[in-house]
Order: structure tokens, then C-alpha cells, then sequence
């Protein structure tokens, strides 16, 4: 292997700059926020207020700068909560520079830079592979192929596979932009962003008003110019119409919800690389869990070493070096420790052998690594001439030590297969226990093909870290209706055994993975639907098993924290890593729990079940404020009357009974489960709602016109119909009624009734409620309206209560 770059090589060459993909940059956040279709138009019809107009009908104009001003400030608030935790979260590159092995950051990253891979390392610049221990990448995010590539020096490697077995070491040869995975990236051939069903929706809204506002807004136009010989009530009762139908706030507020979903996610440590994966866990209703690292700890202790004679386990532990302490680790020289010779039962060499084994890869798993604890160091004369890394797919390692054999450590059900060893290790396995088997073999490569003689010498145990939060989140999930799944790659009888004890319903029934119908997508959903515990997946049946799921109309969540979750992951709806897994699987999950706490995931759940419960409130305001507007905009233009209000009354009562609640609304706490059909749901509310406000507003308008009114007693009265009848849609959908909806709902009438009854509030937007007659008349039609909606809605049966 070469010493890699020096110093003054690296000062001169290109470096790996890469924009993160965790947010847009300020420019884009403030084109997004300022330049849209409906400031345009707002804005346009601004103007056209100020020029023929009076100020105080201008006020909607204000709505432009709050919007943006709103958007700007959460979306930077979010920005800077993403980019710090994405520094967090983006793992260290090993490179050998001046002879040296350093780590860096994957900025800092050169052409030419000398790049040292182990398992579960992701490779983020393209380059050609120098040196190669048994070293296998994963390809799959490029290629589809779930199979892992053999790398051998001078083998090409591609940013955005990881390697998953062995170690090596590749030369950059493209970096930055010049990468694969970034140019992949930008054709988003296969990177993609989670699905949003209410982003889908929420845009679906906007492209077809803005259909209808353009034809709708030029008929009212036509109408109130032809009909009115007073030009400046004709553009006021047009811009009212027209302003009235566009949700100026939609938009934002779906903005400002998904925003302070990531700062207060962000608190927790928990790093939300797309935004609308915060919707994606509000309706997931299938969880499936990798064992290790989410319901354990990551780390495990070695527990026993038991031996083999004769083919039978002995039944006997050996000592730990003499007997002493498992945690005092020893120097070994010449096969010996400080207590005399390593232990040798039945002739084998065991002790030895699991030390050597532990101690063959430079990069251990935590299988080795919890070995290596008690054997720090491998006896000399132990000497690897050949390996096989462990894959998650084997389930397997071994080494060829010549004169001492070739041996193997890995599953007792895949090495064993039958005989009073494989028996005991399932017991053992029963009570949870993590258990290997530590054989000889006539063959590595014969091993892996399955044709060689493998002979057991000793039984291995493990001792596994339970999450002292797993109980509790298990149980949240039981209650909220979400069902676990626990697929592992570990002894399905040790998984059934973890998941009993953590109280997961169906935990004590499990499936050997061996056994699932592969050609059979429907047999293998039923039995996914059916079943809980899997055992012995590998990581192609993990990402078989979320496609099945997703083929019976779940939506999938997957955690985990290993290479062998990377493809489960990214075809899941929502791929959730922790922190401490291996960058390949943090960089395909949409949310990484950085503190690898468990107990976090319901705060996940809660926040994304926030967002969509208080935006689709949201948006039943404010498409029942446009679908009002479109009706009374139709019938005022095809009728050829005046406007029955003002740009300033509509400003009033949007503020009231939308604006101002919300804002609330949509930040509000909710544990509501998410439901399908988001579009057609709010689009069964806000039709009739908006049909019927309109009817009693145009009723009242009228009504009062035919008592020989002026125009303002005539404007008041239909501005306290649109009031109360909005109001009732409000407390509707404000239900259930808490103290604090009650409260803002209540405080929302006072306020209209002050701006009734004091003087300049009177003058300022125009209302002049002297007409007792009138008003009455309009209180009385705006509750039998009400009544109507509340019909329409329980036959609907749309709203959430």
C-alpha cells in the first residue's frame, strides 16, 4: 500500500465539495418565499387598490410581506437546525496521508487521496481499489443488484456503494460534482425524496384554483365595470372577489408546520434529511425492526465458551485465562499467558482459535469486537494466509491459519445444520442468547460453497444489551396501533426470545427466514401479515420483505443500524437509521435518530401525526374561504351585482376565523392517526361548507338590499353573515374543543364583536351595523346556515373529532 499524499499534494488538489442535500441555500429560500404565482397576483391587484381605491382596502396586501417574511424566518430556522446536525451526522473518512492513517472530514476529501475502507463504510468519491482483503461492495443504490461485488486492485469503485465485508483501499479518481452518486443525484434517477401525499395535495389545490381564479376574476371584473357607475366600488368588489378566492395562506402555513417540525425534532437529536419524512411516519402503520442496535444496545458481551468432545458438548465453561477477571486483559507470547498455557479441551485448540479468529480483521464487527475484549491479541505462530469477512449474508468468518487448520466462527444453524451441538445451541439460544459456533474445516472456499467438512469444537454465548427504553416505545406503538415487526438476521428461537420479554404481541411465535416462499410475493405477505418474529433474514429478504408489505397497502417503516439494512431502508416509505450504525445506512435513511435512542421514535411519530392532523384543519379554513369566494364570485358576475363586501371586510374575517387561528391550529399538539385520502377528505368539507357560507352571505346581502338600505348597512349585514357562518366552520373544525381551542375560538368572536361596536374599529374597515332589521336578519339566516353545514359535515363524515 502507498504512504498516500503529502501534505503539499493535498494543499493543490480538487477537494470533495458536495452540496448537502438537507436544505436549500438562502437565495433559494428566498425565491421560493417572495417570487410565487399568488404574490403576483396579490400583488397586482394591490396596485390596482392603490390607484383606484381608498388604503384601508389595501391592507391584503400585507400578506405578501407577512408570508414571506414567515417562510423566510422558519425555513432558516430550519436550515441552520438541518445543517448543523447533518455535520454531526456525516462520518469520517480514513486516509492514509504522509504515511500516516488519519480521519477527516468528507469535505476535506482530495483527489488522489489514498481512502481505507472496512464494514459498513460508504464511499463518497469514486476511485480504483489499491489494496483488497477480501474486501466486497455493496452496489445496490446504483445498480439494483442486492449481490456484493468482489473488489480486487485495480477494480473500479463508485461513489455511493459501501462496502459490507473484508477491507481495502482505493485511490479518489473523481470528486466533488465530478462523482457518480452526485451526478445520479442530480438526475434523480435514484435518489428520491419521500413521498408527500399532503405536498402532492396541497399543490393539486393550488394548480387548480389558480384555473379557476383567471376565468372567475375576469368574469367578476367584466361584471362589476359593466354593472356599477362607480369605478372605484367596481375594482373593490372585484379585487374583493378575486383576493377572497386565492389561500394566501396555505402555502405558508404547510411551510411553517413541516419547518418547526425539523427545529423541534432537531432538539432531539433527531436529523430529518427530507422534509416530508415527517409525514411519512405519521402514517406508517407497519414498523419493522432490526434486533441489534435498535432493540439492543450496540455492543455485546462475550458470556461463555463452551466445548465440544466427541461431537457432544461438554457441558463445561472454560476459565478466562487462568480465572482470572474477564475484563483483565493478558499479554499472549509463544501461546502462553502470564497464568501458563491458553486452555486446550479435547485436543483442540480453542481458546487460541477464537483469539486468532477475533483478532484476524483490522476492523472487527461487534461480534469480534466483544471477543477480542477477552482476547486482545492473537498467539503468535497464528498467522492468516487466506480469510473470508463476515457478510450478513453468510453468516460466517474464517481464516486459514496453515499448520493450525482453517476455522470458522459464525451461526450454529448454518455451520452445524444437525447433531447434538446444533441442539444445544438452540436451547441455549431459547433463553436469548446470542450463541456461535467456533468449527474446523477442511475448506474455506468449500465451506462457502457448502460442500466441506465442518466440524464443531466449541459453542460460543453472547451476552445482549436490551434497551432500557425499548419496553416503554414498544408499548407506545402497541397503543397507537402501529404493528412491529422484528426481522434479524440472528437465531429466530434468540429474536422470539427478546421479543417475548419486551412484551411484543405475537413475540413468541417465530419463522426461520430459510423456510419463507421466495417466488411467492403473496404467500410471503400473508405470512408477514400474520407472523411478527423473523430469524435468519438476509439483507435481500429484508428489502423482499418491505416490498411485500407495501404490495398488501401498508406503509413501512424501517429502522435499523447495519450494512445489512442499507437496501430494506431505502425501499421502505420511511428508512430510519441511528446514529452510531454505518454511514452507508445513515446516508440512505430520510430520519437518523443521532443519539441512538429508541425512546425518540415516538416523538417522531407525534410530530409527523402534528403536521398532518393541523394542516388538514388548515386546510378546510382556507379552501372553504375559497370555495366561498368562488360562488359568490360566479353568481355576483353571472347575476351582474355589486359585490356584496369589500378587499377590507374580507380582510377582517379572514383574519378572524383563518389568519390568526391557524397559525395556532397548525402548530397545536395532536396525537390523531393519520388517514388515507387527504385531498378527497377536505375537498367533501370545504365544498358544501363554502357553497352554503356563500348562499347565506348572498341571502343576506338581499335581503337587506330589499329594505332600502345604504350600501355600507347593506356590506354589514353580509359581513356578519360571512363572519358567523365561518366562525361555525371554525369551531368545527377546531373540535374537540380543548380549553385553549375554546378559548382562541371564543376570543375570535369578542374581537369581531369590538370591532362592531367601537367607533373608529366601526370606521376603519367600513361596517355599519345600524340597521337592527338587517342585522338580525342576517344573525337569524347565518344559524340556519350554520345548522346546514353541520349536516353537511356529519354526512360527509370528514372532519376528526
Amino acid at each position: 500500500m502507498t504512504h498516500g499524499l503529502t501534505s503539499a499534494q493535498v494543499a493543490v488538489a480538487k477537494a470533495n465539495h458536495v452540496p448537502r442535500r438537507s436544505s436549500r441555500s438562502l437565495s433559494a429560500i428566498i425565491r421560493a418565499n417572495v417570487f410565487t404565482l399568488f404574490n403576483l397576483v396579490i400583488g397586482v391587484l394591490w396596485a390596482l387598490i392603490l390607484v383606484f381605491g381608498e388604503w384601508q382596502d389595501s391592507l391584503f396586501g400585507l400578506v405578501i410581506v407577512a408570508n414571506a417574511l414567515i417562510g423566510i424566518i422558519q425555513e432558516l430556522r430550519a436550515k441552520r437546525t438541518l445543517d448543523k446536525l447533518a455535520v454531526i451526522n456525516e462520518a469520517p473518512v480514513r486516509v492514509r496521508r504522509d504515511g500516516g492513517e488519519r480521519e477527516i472530514h468528507p469535505r476535506d476529501v482530495v483527489l488522489g487521496d489514498l481512502i481505507l475502507l472496512g464494514p459498513g463504510d460508504r464511499l463518497l468519491v469514486d476511485g480504483e481499489v489499491v489494496d483488497s482483503d477480501g474486501l466486497e461492495v455493496d452496489e445496490s443504490l446504483l445498480t439494483g443488484e442486492a449481490d456484493p461485488v468482489h473488489k480486487h486492485p485495480g477494480d473500479r469503485v463508485l461513489s455511493g456503494s459501501f462496502a459490507v465485508a473484508g477491507s481495502g483501499a482505493f485511490v479518489s479518481t473523481k470528486v466533488g460534482t465530478d462523482a457518480y452518486a452526485v451526478q445520479l443525484a442530480e438526475e434523480a434517477s435514484k435518489f428520491h425524496l419521500a413521498h408527500s401525499e399532503l405536498r402532492a395535495g396541497v399543490a393539486n389545490f393550488i394548480k387548480y384554483i389558480t384555473w379557476l381564479v383567471i376565468p372567475i376574476g375576469a368574469l367578476l371584473i367584466y361584471s362589476q365595470l359593466h354593472n356599477s357607475a362607480d369605478l372605484r366600488t367596481a375594482i373593490t368588489g372585484a379585487v374583493a372577489g378575486i383576493v377572497t378566492m386565492i389561500p394566501e395562506g396555505l402555502v405558508l402555513m404547510t411551510s411553517i408546520a413541516f419547518a418547526v417540525g425539523v427545529v423541534r425534532l432537531g432538539r432531539r437529536k433527531c436529523l430529518v434529511q427530507e422534509l416530508p419524512a415527517i409525514e411519512g411516519l405519521a402514517r406508517v402503520d407497519v414498523l419493522c425492526l432490526d434486533k441489534t442496535g435498535t432493540l439492543t444496545a450496540g455492543g455485546m458481551d462475550l458470556d461463555q465458551v463452551l466445548p465440544v468432545r466427541d461431537g457432544h458438548p461438554t457441558g463445561d465453561t472454560l476459565p478466562v485465562h487462568g480465572g482470572r477477571p474477564a475484563d483483565e486483559r493478558l499479554p499472549v507470547r509463544d501461546g502462553h499467558t502470564a497464568d501458563g498455557p491458553l486452555s486446550v479441551r479435547g485436543g483442540e485448540p480453542v481458546e487460541e482459535a477464537l483469539a486468532a479468529l477475533a483478532n484476524v480483521d483490522g476492523h472487527p464487527n461487534a461480534t469480534a469486537e466483544a471477543v477480542r475484549v477477552r482476547y486482545p491479541a492473537a498467539p503468535d505462530g497464528w498467522t492468516a494466509r487466506s480469510t473470508v469477512p463476515f457478510s450478513s449474508a453468510r453468516k460466517w468468518s474464517g481464516a486459514d491459519f496453515g499448520e493450525h487448520g482453517a476455522w470458522v466462527l459464525g451461526a450454529p444453524d448454518v455451520l452445524l445444520h444437525t447433531g447434538d451441538t446444533y441442539d444445544r445451541a438452540a436451547e441455549l439460544a431459547a433463553t436469548g442468547t446470542r450463541v456461535l459456533a467456533l468449527c474446523r474445516t477442511d475448506s474455506l472456499a468449500g465451506t462457502e460453497r457448502g460442500d466441506a467438512a465442518v466440524e464443531p469444537v466449541a459453542l460460543i454465548t453472547l451476552k445482549q444489551r436490551i434497551r432500557p427504553d425499548a419496553h416503554e416505545t414498544l408499548r407506545y406503538f402497541a397503543k397507537q396501533g402501529v404493528t412491529v415487526k422484528v426481522i434479524s438476521g440472528d437465531n429466530p428461537v434468540a429474536v422470539s426470545a427478546i421479543a417475548t420479554s419486551l412484551d411484543i404481541p405475537g413475540g413468541e411465535r417465530s419463522i426461520d427466514a430459510r423456510t419463507l416462499p421466495h417466488d411467492d410475493p403473496a404467500a410471503l405477505g400473508e405470512l408477514l401479515d400474520t407472523h411478527t418474529v423473523f430469524g435468519r433474514v438476509t439483507p435481500r429478504q429484508k428489502r423482499e420483505f418491505v416490498t411485500a408489505l407495501q404490495a398488501r397497502g401498508h406503509t413501512v417503516a424501517m429502522t435499523g443500524d447495519g450494512v445489512n439494512d442499507v437496501l430494506a431502508l431505502k425501499d421502505a416509505d420511511l428508512g430510519i437509521a441511528m446514529g452510531a450504525g454505518s454511514p452507508a445506512t445513515k446516508a440512505v435513511a430520510q430520519v437518523v435518530l443521532l443519539d441512538d435512542k429508541f425512546a425518540t421514535l415516538p416523538h417522531v411519530v407525534g410530530e409527523g401525526r402534528r403536521v398532518l392532523a393541523n394542516i388538514e384543519r388548515v386546510s378546510n379554513l382556507f379552501l372553504t374561504k375559497t370555495f366561498y369566494a368562488i360562488v359568490l364570485s360566479l353568481l355576483v358576475g353571472v347575476a351582474g351585482v355589486a359585490f356584496p363586501f369589500a378587499p377590507r371586510h374580507s380582510t377582517l374575517t379572514n383574519a378572524l376565523v383563518i389568519g390568526i387561528p391557524a397559525f395556532f391550529l397548525a402548530l397545536a399538539p395532536t396525537l390523531e392517526r393519520a388517514k388515507p385520502g387527504f385531498v378527497p377528505r377536505v375537498l367533501r368539507f370545504a365544498v358544501p361548507a363554502g357553497v352554503l357560507c356563500a348562499a347565506a352571505v348572498l341571502l343576506s346581502f338581499w335581503a337587506a338590499h330589499k329594505s332600502a338600505a345604504t350600501l355600507l348597512e347593506n356590506q354589514t349585514a353580509a359581513v356578519i353573515t360571512l363572519f358567523l357562518t365561518t366562525w361555525w366552520v371554525l369551531v368545527l373544525i377546531a373540535r374537540p374543543l380543548t380549553w385553549w381551542r375554546a378559548a382562541l375560538v371564543g376570543s375570535m368572536a369578542v374581537l369581531f364583536a369590538i370591532g362592531l361596536t367601537l367607533p373608529f374599529i366601526r370606521e376603519f374597515f367600513a361596517l355599519e351595523p345600524g340597521n337592527l332589521s338587517n342585522d338580525l336578519t342576517a344573525v337569524g339566516i347565518s344559524i340556519l346556515a350554520a345548522l346546514m353545514i353541520s349536516v353537511a359535515v356529519k354526512v360527509a363524515g370528514t372532519l376528526r373529532t
